[in-house]
């Protein structure tokens, strides 16, 4: 049926004005029959008001009817300007993929619908996924391009403020309180407070690092970013059409200052954020920022944007007898630079990025190095396997890129992942052999899902590997499993075998603890308790407390890649700035 579609543009409008008719006249009965049976809707705000994702044609059209009266869905065509109508494989399934623009009663919107046959009705086209996303609030338009602000406060003005003059008082904050404090300001900071200073949403990012981007440049000496470059772009000012595929740490630290100054966002550094509490009369924050000097201020925002990452606290285990150890014991956020251990022994612990990382690091400057693997860890290679997810980045444009990236429905996510993970031991059999060989203890995830979902789930338990794996494999690292280790004595750690690790270092690579215990401190057990989990799926198909409301009036969470803060920003921002107008619950 898909190839005797001659003309899929127009197959596609038929959908869409078949579903626009319906939805002017909502009934279960005369929408279900647009969907495939076991179809999937996700609505990122549009008609719900939430990021929610529905299976199954009847729970589809039940909610799709109760929805659509208030929301008054309309105009629905596919968009100019974006990728026509086409034939694409989406998780193993042959279907017509079409973007779409629409207008709600609040908004406009767009989205994706995923079209395929239906054997059990004469092949008539239905939606196997639908995407409707809010792209603008009506009203209160992003001002860009031909509707950039004018400048009229500071130009041709010789008698007043300039801009810098202007720049300088709006950062001080020394008369009022901004409506939105973010904590935190690596990415996903840096990308909230830009959509918010386009909706005119006075926005402030703290940092308790002394200067913008330190929260990757004092990250260890040899990092780059494991994903590509055209995959990791900030909203609306994507990355030089000449930089590196990988970036190294420094230059995207100096990128993030270039950044704020570029976009005109309010960031404090050297400013720890203390914790906060609520009023729910006044409908605002009460917090306290401590700056480097030790001088306190006291503000009240009415939003608090935790944007400190997928993890909080470092973890770090209660291993018995380590504290016999008398040589030097870092946590990996902490570990800079191996030069400093030329000549020296060290035990790494932990097997993820950052300790297959560090033990490479160590070794490239003349350490003797012990990988100590605590549990079976997911390892690829960085090329091609690690970017087998992104391969629709390679073409099309950034803005279609990550729309089909939100259309994507988790279930279909997962089975789209189980599938690269195959791919991946395929390209990367030679590798697995030889580390299985040596006794590493390999894991592809839960149910085979791969290395997004481990992250997605638990924030990191992976590798990509750079090289490390290869000198495992040849001895050059040395590995050892933590379940061998009998105990830690002063010069390192006796194994049960009898023999002995002797180390000058030992380094945690042990990641970090979920971000309610950050919750926790920071707000209190009350709070934290309200919240609940944050990071991971659940029994849902969304992540957990992220990008959108939760049970804690004011309180925001966004965390995860540049892509992820780059594409959820939008709809966090969207949300505050309908708060701050009334036209949502702050719930």
């Amino acid at each position: 049926m898909l190839d005797r579609t001659q003309d899929i543009s127009i197959a596609a409008q038929a959908w869409l004005d078949d579903f626009e008719r319906t939805l002017s006249r909502p009934d279960p009965a005369t929408l279900g029959p647009l969907f495939l049976a076991d179809g999937f809707w996700r609505d990122v705000l549009a008609l719900s008001w939430n990021l929610q994702t529905l299976a199954g044609r009847e729970t589809i059209a039940q909610a799709l009817a109760a929805l659509a009266s208030k929301a008054e869905p309309t105009n629905f065509k596919i968009a100019p300007n974006r990728a026509l109508p086409r034939r694409v494989t989406r998780a193993a399934t042959n279907c017509i993929e079409a973007i779409f623009n629409f207008e709600t009663a609040i908004g406009r919107g767009n989205g994706i619908v995923r079209l395929v046959p239906d054997p059990a009705d004469g092949d008539r086209l239905k939606a196997w996924t639908l995407l409707t996303a809010l792209d603008e609030l009506k009203g209160f338009e992003e001002q860009l391009g031909t509707s950039r602000p004018r400048g009229q406060a500071y130009s041709r003005d010789f008698r007043g403020p300039n801009w810098l003059d202007q720049r300088n008082a709006a950062r001080a904050y020394a008369d009022h309180d901004p409506a939105v404090l973010v904590v935190g300001g690596g990415q996903a900071g840096l990308a909230i407070a830009a959509r918010l200073k386009q909706l005119k949403v006075d926005t402030l990012i703290v940092d308790r690092e002394m200067r913008i981007g330190d929260n990757w440049r004092k990250r260890y000496h040899a990092l780059t970013l494991h994903n590509q470059v055209q995959v990791n772009h900030l909203p609306y000012m994507p990355f030089p059409p000449n930089w590196p595929v990988y970036i190294p740490k420094d230059k995207l630290a100096n990128w993030f200052e270039a950044y704020v100054d570029a976009m005109e966002l309010n960031f404090w550094t050297g400013t720890e954020f203390e914790g906060g509490a609520y009023d729910e009369a006044k409908r605002h924050w009460t917090v306290t920022l401590r700056s480097a000097d030790g001088s306190r201020r006291t503000m009240h925002p009415r939003h608090v944007i935790m944007a400190t990452g997928v993890s909080g606290i470092a973890n770090i285990p209660d291993i018995p007898t380590l504290d016999n150890f008398k040589g030097t014991l870092l946590h990996s956020s902490r570990y800079e630079d191996g030069e400093n251990w030329t000549g020296k022994r060290a035990i790494v612990i932990g097997t993820g990025n950052s300790g297959h990382d560090i033990a490479q690091d160590l070794h490239s400057s003349g350490a003797e190095v012990t990988l100590v693997q605590r549990s079976p860890t997911l390892v690829t290679n960085i090329e091609p396997s690690a970017q087998l997810a992104y391969a629709t980045y390679n073409e099309g444009t950034l803005e279609d890129n990550d729309l089909i990236a939100a259309a994507m429905p988790t279930p279909l996510a997962r089975k789209t992942h189980v599938m690269l993970t195959e791919q991946s031991k395929q390209l990367d059999k030679e590798l697995l052999d030889g580390l299985s060989r040596v006794g590493f203890k390999l894991d592809f995830g839960e149910a085979g899902t791969g290395w997004q979902f481990r992250y997605l789930t638990r924030g990191g338990g992976y590798y990509f590997n750079v090289g490390c794996s290869d000198l495992i494999v040849e001895g050059k690292i040395k590995l050892r499993q933590f379940s061998d280790i009998n105990s830690f004595v002063a010069e390192g750690a006796q194994m049960k075998d009898g023999s002995m690790i002797a180390a000058d270092l030992i380094v945690l690579s042990t990641g970090y603890k979920p971000q309610e215990y950050l919750v926790r401190q920071l707000f209190g057990e009350a709070i934290a308790a309200r919240v609940g989990p944050i990071w991971g799926f659940g029994d849902g198909f969304e992540l957990r407390n992220m990008y959108a409301r939760t049970k804690q009036p004011g309180l925001w969470f966004i965390a995860g890649s540049l892509a992820q803060c780059r594409i959820n920003s939008k709809y966090l921002a969207l949300q505050i700035k309908a708060v701050e107008e009334g036209i949502l619950g702050r719930v």
